[in-house]
């Protein structure tokens, strides 16, 4: 990993999303799918940002 703060930590493919947000694989899919969840699809595989995620969670400004 990059020792650089400003690194993206990102979590790739549903099932590591899921596990994230203590959801199931086929719950995390249809967040996804339906843009409940601030991620982004890369080709066939889904990626979300690890403090986006956490920030969406807590109700924290995602940009900040």
């Amino acid at each position: 990993m990059n020792p650089n703060s400003d690194a993206l930590d990102l979590v790739w493919e549903v099932e590591e999303i899921a596990k994230l947000i203590g959801r199931s694989p086929r719950q995390t899919f249809h967040l996804l799918a339906s843009g409940q969840l601030p991620a982004k699809k890369v080709g066939n595989r889904w990626v979300a940002e690890r403090g986006k995620l956490r920030a969406f969670f807590l109700g924290e400004d995602a940009a900040a």
